[in-house]
């Protein structure tokens, strides 16, 4: 039975393709249209799903949309009714685009899908939960999922067994864990729905012992006061998502927290550090709760997580220490591209179909998107006259590869199946020495075009990993935050608090500072051999000559733009940055044999993409 998932028209659109139970392809539409976060129908990757299946659209016996428009809608128009006037000219706006596209959404799917083929409706909520269960490892298992808000629903506890799910308990909008931290992240001068990460990656510069957290973490009980089983209610008088495009009264905020709110992209101070960590801190008290009574009504020892909560790496390093469950699965693509996934499965299984677990998960590594042969690569290097090397053993490739991340190259490494969901887990991945302390900087400012105080996250081979980091078992998805072993730290002076956020950045921490946090932490991918061979064997050769077998491994892009999918948005990015090499299928380019007019041509046709 082949059966097409989709998620659209809110943001992060994606389709997936699953045949009796397995995951066969999976793409965000946003790597072929180029637009981050594109929400609109996504036609580009539901072609690649097809035609990486084999499959003609007419033969897919059912297309199974993530949420319900109608619950949505009807949600919509509750609230601006208890808002009346407020929100009144917001409404007005909204409500045609409502009424054109978004209520009779199956009208607008059918200008891609023919009439033979059925369409079908799954809760949002239900459609996280199943892409978290139903490709673990777990034959039973809790479901949590959090985000900003699905139809009502902003929180959900499940239980999953065997074939089946259930959801049993709900938290409803407009009390959501997902829009308080948006509403945190826009106090601190960044984008709701794409700037959550970078709080959270500015959390440690704050100073943890100083009074201004404690207080903070106070003052937050006035804004949402948080119950015993997790649940949250939100003060309305703090919050204006509810009938304006803004998430909070800013002024209220200013008065209750005497400090001042941060504009966008102006400079960080130690004030808004402060308020990070205050911020992260008591989401993460939410988590803990809300874990803590879901094991206590559901009696399961695995935990599922999914929703855009899900991908706060902290929470969840810290949720797996406190041991609450026995053992914990993420699903690597928690947010709303995920819900594609998740609204296939939860279809298919409905129907009664018998559920195979298998040892790891179901998720293939998260590679589930497009691939490229080494035969189109070259057509497209010689079509633009790039000089390259080529490599038939894939030893004395990786060989290769080794040398120049040891000698501080910056490298693009483009390989295999692109990457399902936000991370970059090395196919299509910017790969660097662990080990250089000016690493960081570079790749922030130079390659990446980035806020400087952003960490890198490292590739570890399985092997190492706990020589690194002793908490972690696995995390082949990049999802969990822990600190690094004591013997690899780097002492700091006594009074590092009254440093800027300048010098906290600039010290060395481990002796892997590249990937270091300021917390001495770091957010961890460990890859075994048969997941992806030949970057293991990069990491291999790396350790034969450095003694570890780690790397920073961050996304193929430039701040603001999509995560590379093909040959050319790979060149093009390798291009206009200041990467040394490129690592395409089997053949490296260096930036310095290239033609100037080959180097100028990229330079002068970049494309610019708005910041996020």
């Amino acid at each position: 039975m082949k059966i097409i998932g989709i998620s659209a028209y809110y943001h992060d659109s994606a389709c997936a393709l699953i045949e009796d139970g397995k995951i066969i392809a999976a793409a965000q539409e946003e790597r072929f249209s180029r637009i981050r976060h594109d929400y609109s129908f996504p036609k580009k990757s539901l072609e690649f799903c097809l035609e990486f299946g084999s499959v003609k659209i007419e033969d897919i016996d059912a297309v199974v949309f993530y949420d319900k428009p109608w619950l949505k809608f009807e949600r919509i128009v509750e609230t601006y009714y208890s808002q009346v006037p407020r929100g009144f000219e917001l409404f007005k706006q909204g409500l045609p685009i409502w009424l054109k596209e978004k209520i009779f959404l199956e009208k607008q799917i059918r200008k891609f899908i023919p009439s033979q083929v059925p369409i079908k409706f799954s809760n949002h909520h239900l459609s996280h939960a199943s892409s978290a269960f139903f490709p673990s490892p777990f034959q039973n298992a809790c479901i949590i999922t959090m985000d900003g808000v699905g139809e009502w629903a902003t929180t959900t506890i499940g239980v999953g067994s065997n074939n089946k799910l259930k959801l049993i308990q709900q938290m409803d909008y407009p009390h959501s864990v997902g829009l308080l931290y948006s509403s945190f992240t826009q106090f601190a001068g960044f984008k709701v729905n794409s700037g959550e990460y970078k709080l959270m990656g500015l959390a440690p510069y704050g100073n943890v012992n100083s009074d201004r957290v404690v207080k903070l973490l106070e003052l937050f009980n006035e804004i949402c006061h948080v119950y015993d089983d997790g649940s949250i209610w939100l003060n309305p008088d703090y919050f204006e998502y509810s009938h304006s495009l803004k998430m909070i009264n800013t002024t209220v905020w200013e008065d209750l927290l005497q400090i001042k709110s941060r504009p966008l992209e102006s400079e960080l101070t130690q004030e808004i550090c402060d308020f990070a960590l205050a911020a992260q801190l008591f989401l993460e008290k939410i988590v803990l709760k809300v874990a803590t009574h879901a094991k206590k009504i559901t009696g399961e020892v695995n935990l599922c997580l999914a929703g855009g909560v899900a991908l706060n790496c902290v929470a969840n390093g810290k949720l797996i220490r406190e041991k609450i469950f026995d053992q914990v699965w993420i699903q690597p693509a928690a947010g709303d591209a995920g819900g594609a996934v998740g609204c296939a499965l939860g279809y298919y299984f409905s129907l009664g179909h018998v559920r195979e677990v298998m040892d790891t998960d179901g998720m293939q590594n998260a590679y589930l998107g497009p691939e490229y042969n080494d035969q189109q690569i070259k057509n497209e290097l010689e079509r633009l006259n790039i000089k390259y090397h080529e490599f038939s053993e894939i030893n004395k490739y990786c060989e290769a590869a080794s040398e120049l991340i040891i000698n501080e190259n910056v490298i693009g490494w483009f390989q295999g199946r692109m990457e399902f969901g936000p991370r970059a887990l090395g196919n299509r991945s910017i790969i660097a020495t662990a080990l250089s302390e000016s690493m960081q900087s570079r790749i922030n400012l130079k390659i990446k075009k980035r806020e400087g105080f952003r960490p890198f996250a490292p590739v570890v081979m399985y092997e190492d990993m706990q020589k690194i980091s002793s908490s972690i078992i696995d995390s082949p998805y990049m999802l969990i935050t822990d600190h690094i072993n004591e013997d690899l730290l780097v002492g700091n002076p006594v009074d590092v608090e009254k440093l800027s956020l300048n010098e906290k950045r600039a010290l060395k921490k481990s002796i892997f500072p590249a990937i270091t946090h300021v917390d001495k932490s770091a957010r961890f991918q460990s890859l075994k051999k048969e997941v992806n061979e030949k970057l293991h064997l990069v990491l291999s050769k790396v350790k034969e000559k450095k003694k570890w077998g780690i790397c920073v491994n961050t996304s193929f892009n430039v701040r603001g733009e999509p995560i590379v999918e093909s040959p050319l948005d790979a060149i093009s990015c390798f291009f206009h940055t200041d990467m040394d090499c490129l690592c395409i299928g089997s053949f490296i380019v260096h930036k310095s044999e290239q033609d100037e007019q080959v180097v100028s041509y990229f330079l002068e046709n970049s494309k610019k993409f708005e910041l996020d």
